[in-house]
């Protein structure tokens, strides 16, 4: 047995599979989905990428360490993809980008695999243009929650927010203070709409979360929600070796 540091360059063991998802307009998407080894998952996030036209991907770092850690260390399935148009070293998305409108068919696709993978309790982790996403199309699949990473609201709409405020549905938003786009005194005033909403000001952070902390932050507060039996997630890691 060895114990190892949890840094940025860590993978821990998964069942990590390539896969590729097919919407209702013909468009093929790839994509990866990440299982607990040995184990069933408890719940399952369904991660939304940042902007693709400002180098947003299914790899952008939070999402990708969340595949990396968290079938490990909270029992959780990660599936990640590239919407339409999107690259990234998996591979190239069929299509082009659409602003977010036919990305609706992108969300429906990954909801639907989840469906035939019968991949338990999903929660939509959105990460900027991936909020966006969720606030405007999540409630259209059965899903136990939303998580919204450094949402800048410039596409969801105040019928958006009064449609998840009736829907009943958990939606927490952690919003950076150093935000680009919408900082914390902000998006109280626009989430206002959401009273029921789970809304976390983070102190020091910025619409990136670069570092090892942030990471850590963010990741230990999508644990909370979705598994709290698992946070907070440890620093170490045993090996079998």
């Amino acid at each position: 047995m060895s114990i190892i540091e949890i840094r940025s360059t860590v993978v821990l063991p998964a069942e990590r599979e390539n896969i590729e998802l097919e919407t209702a307009d013909g468009l093929t998407l790839v994509g990866e989905l990440a299982l607990p080894v040995g184990r069933p998952p408890v719940a399952t996030l369904v991660t939304l990428h940042p902007l693709p036209t400002a180098g947003g991907f299914m790899d952008s770092h939070i999402l990708r360490k969340a595949a990396w850690r968290l079938p490990a260390l909270a029992d959780l399935a990660v599936l990640r993809f590239n919407t339409r148009g999107t690259s990234s070293p998996r591979g190239t998305s069929e299509g082009s980008f659409d602003g977010g409108a036919d990305e609706r068919l992108d969300v429906a696709a990954a909801m639907r695999f989840v469906g035939e993978r019968q991949l338990p309790h999903p929660w939509l982790v959105g990460w900027s243009f991936g909020t966006e996403l969720a606030l405007k199309y999540g409630l259209e699949h059965e899903i136990d929650g939303a998580i919204l990473l450094s949402p800048p609201l410039h596409r969801a709409t105040d019928d958006d927010l009064r449609a998840w405020a009736a829907s009943g549905v958990p939606l927490a938003a952690l919003v950076p203070e150093f935000d680009d786009f919408l900082k914390p005194s902000e998006a109280r005033e626009r989430f206002a709409l959401v009273p029921g909403i789970d809304l976390v000001a983070v102190d020091g952070a910025k619409h990136l979360w670069v570092g090892e902390t942030q990471t850590r932050r963010v990741l230990n507060e999508i644990v909370e929600r979705v598994n709290p039996a698992r946070a907070p997630l440890p620093e170490t890691y045993e090996t079998g070796e």
